[in-house]
């Protein structure tokens, strides 16, 4: 099936109302393009549950600092149109920047909470409030009945969960499970940034946490179990920015053993900068 693809909302808007006379469900997969498997999962899953799936395609300025060069984010439409077609995808909608953000646009969401957890947002100060602007706008702009985001950005996950809640936008987002390749790294398209050595290596960041979560499940302190996870890490090359235990909703630091946990990591190997995380 070849998707429909769009650029501007009107258009998105003619599409989704002839699905809503329909009477049918749909589905929003938001995407800064540079398809893998792990965005396509996500097609997958959006199509078990809604009649109709949209995918955006946007690289969002309003995420990159200064020092981030936008310019070299991976783009190939024509491959994402082939590979989000293949997995069902119905509608794209892939805007130029000034469909998004028009002249005169004034207007960014300021967040807290899981937004300032002191993880990606002590790293990338200005990333979630760009984020969230552009999610809420997908989310109006699209009109969908749910949303689809992948696990391996986590604190991103439950910072629009909560933006969503807070805005009371009518829409449910689903947390995916993180697709990963045999080994076990997270897919990311930052993978195709690391060497051959450097591939082999990645791992590392999966199978710590792994052991880190069985050592906490054992009995042992999530602090103690973290700061063993990154001495290893170091030693074996990674720059470590964090390697944590928060909890899996607010992602604050856990008060007692009876909160849900997540293991959330992000670390640097070579000139490419890794994350992942695991439910304890």
């Amino acid at each position: 099936m070849k998707p429909k693809l769009v650029r501007t909302v009107a258009a998105l808007r003619r599409e989704t109302a002839k699905w809503r006379a329909e009477g049918l469900r749909y589905a929003v997969v938001p995407t800064m393009g540079a398809i893998h498997s792990g965005h396509t999962q996500l097609v997958t899953e959006g199509l078990k549950r809604a009649d109709r799936v949209i995918t955006t395609i946007f690289v969002n300025p309003k995420q990159f600092a200064a020092h981030e060069d936008l310019g070299k984010y991976p783009r190939d439409e024509d491959g994402d149109v082939r590979k989000l077609g293949k997995a069902g995808t119905h509608l794209i909608f892939s805007p130029a920047p000034d469909e998004v953000y028009p002249p005169g646009f004034s207007t960014t969401i300021s967040l807290a909470g899981p937004a300032k957890a002191g993880l990606e947002d002590k790293f990338r100060p200005l990333f979630f409030d760009g984020v969230a602007t552009v999610v809420a706008k997908l989310f109006t702009q699209t009109g969908a009945d749910i949303a689809m985001f992948g696990e391996k950005d986590y604190q991103q996950l439950q910072v629009v969960t909560r933006m969503a809640k807070d805005l009371d936008i009518a829409i449910e987002v689903i947390g995916v499970p993180t697709v990963r390749e045999t080994d076990g790294l997270a897919k990311s398209s930052r993978n195709v940034y690391l060497s051959k050595t450097e591939r082999q290596q990645a791992v590392a960041i999966y199978r710590n946490l792994q052991n880190a979560a069985e050592r906490i499940r054992s009995g042992v302190n999530p602090q103690s179990a973290t700061r063993s996870a990154t001495r290893t890490l170091m030693a074996l090359g990674f720059k470590v920015d964090y390697v944590t235990a928060r909890n899996a909703q607010s992602l604050s630091i856990p008060q007692n053993r009876d909160e849900p946990l997540r293991l959330i990591a992000a670390a640097w190997l070579g000139k490419t900068r890794l994350i992942d995380n695991i439910p304890v």
